[in-house]
């Protein structure tokens, strides 16, 4: 294992992902290792936004039809633009509501107990809005979390199973919800499998992408997978709290959502004013309400990077990367108790490193101080996401001598091992 700086270099000008970091604004003097959970802001996104200013002050109302990007058929339109990162039809996808609304939204849809089938699978690993959520559709359905929730659970504490979760597909589930790659330890679930499985015992399954999408290519209509949700701040760089996305495979096209809205109704037909809805025959039926014209903006321009950068090749460096990281932590931290928590198969890791230390949480606040961006996860967790189209392998080499510095001088003291508000 080559530790010096020179090869670091040498692996950046073999780099051919290496321009689009002057794409974004980069925090000045820091390493921003949290793309993860707030992706930086691209050029491209900061002009799609100005211009949609611009075209509010020029056209008023008339902007929603009669600007070059008109506002009625925005969510249509990042959709198309959206669903090459998830491998589906353009029709198949739409940029609506948040992550929540949109679970919300597809497991009233999804979720049709009937007879012996009235249980939810989850996990026991997956953020807890999903589960917060899924705990209130089953209360509005009239039945107990506590008997019709079934989480999997982890044999270590990081990672799932998937003979585990297959063997949870027990003749009482009526939905399957999981998320594509799991937050804390970035393991990437065999998506394709776990559909292929449920359906065989006539389950429907849905997939939570926000830590997948914009990191790793997905295939959901070859997959069969029946929904899918996602926010787009993070790998896809949208900005805080922008517009989420969703994905119904068409098989379900035709069905009225379970929460129905003013934006779930056919273009042609919605100024109507019917009070029966026509609901659109694509993913457009599952808005619920009036887009969020300008916080849905800057996707144009970051949509646009993802197109020219091309979803292979951003994966493939956040490979290379985060295999780096990891060799360079496995030299240079060995006498530092330090456990990689993450998977290290290439084909089963996400787009982020996870450490796992006892004094994880003032570990993070030095880095913080000394200009480098992590992410801690209760209880002892670090994460550090090199970002294939803004982040360099310098920067991971620069971050492993800083942690080792950090460690040797025991500068983490300084620090009380106790997450701020927002960790």
């Amino acid at each position: 294992m080559n530790t010096e700086r020179t090869y670091a270099q040498f692996l950046d000008e073999q780099d051919d992902l290496l321009g689009f970091r002057d794409e974004f604004h980069l925090p000045y003097g820091t390493i921003y290792f949290d793309g993860n959970s707030l992706g930086l802001l691209s050029k491209q996104a900061a002009d799609s936004l100005e211009k949609l200013l611009d075209s509010w002050k020029r056209h008023a109302i008339d902007g929603w039809t009669e600007d070059v990007e008109p506002w009625f058929y925005l969510s249509e339109k990042l959709g198309k633009m959206t669903a090459p990162l998830v491998g589906a039809r353009m029709e198949e996808v739409i940029v609506t509501g948040s992550t929540t609304t949109n679970l919300h939204q597809l497991v009233s849809s999804f979720y049709k107990p009937h007879g012996k089938k009235t249980k939810i699978l989850a996990d026991a690993l997956n953020f807890p809005s999903d589960i917060y959520a899924l705990k209130s559709q089953l209360k509005l359905k009239g039945y107990d979390p506590n008997e019709h929730l079934i989480q999997v659970q982890s044999s270590d504490g990081n990672t799932l199973n998937t003979a585990d979760i297959i063997k949870a597909m027990t003749d009482d589930v009526a939905l399957i919800m999981l998320p594509g790659v799991l937050y804390r330890s970035g393991q990437i679930l065999d998506m394709k499998t776990l559909t292929r499985e449920a359906h065989k015992r006539g389950i429907v399954i849905g997939f939570d992408l926000c830590h997948s999408i914009g990191s790793i290519p997905h295939h959901l209509s070859d997959w069969g997978v029946d929904f899918a949700f996602w926010c787009n701040y993070k790998h896809l760089n949208g900005g805080p709290g922008c517009v989420a996305g969703l994905y119904v495979n068409k098989k379900h096209f035709g069905n009225e959502p379970g929460l129905a809205g003013w934006f779930s109704s056919s273009k042609e037909t919605q100024f109507d004013m019917s009070h029966t809805l026509t609901a659109a025959e694509d993913a457009g039926a599952y808005q619920i309400g009036t887009p969020h014209v300008l916080s849905a903006a800057p996707l144009l321009g970051s949509l646009k990077v993802f197109q020219e950068a091309g979803i292979d090749r951003v994966r493939n460096k956040s490979l290379q990367l985060t295999k780096y990281m990891m060799e360079l932590i496995e030299v240079e931290l060995k006498d530092y108790q330090f456990t990689i928590a993450n998977p290290k198969d290439d084909a089963v890791r996400g787009g982020h490193i996870y450490l796992e230390h006892t004094e994880a949480a003032r570990i993070c606040k030095a880095l913080k101080a000394d200009k480098v961006i992590p992410d801690f996860r209760t209880p002892n967790g670090i994460r550090l996401a090199p970002v294939a189209l803004y982040n360099t392998f310098e920067e991971v080499w620069e971050t492993v001598q800083i942690l080792k510095t950090i460690m040797q001088e025991e500068r983490y003291k300084k620090y009380e091992n106790k997450r701020g508000v927002i960790a």
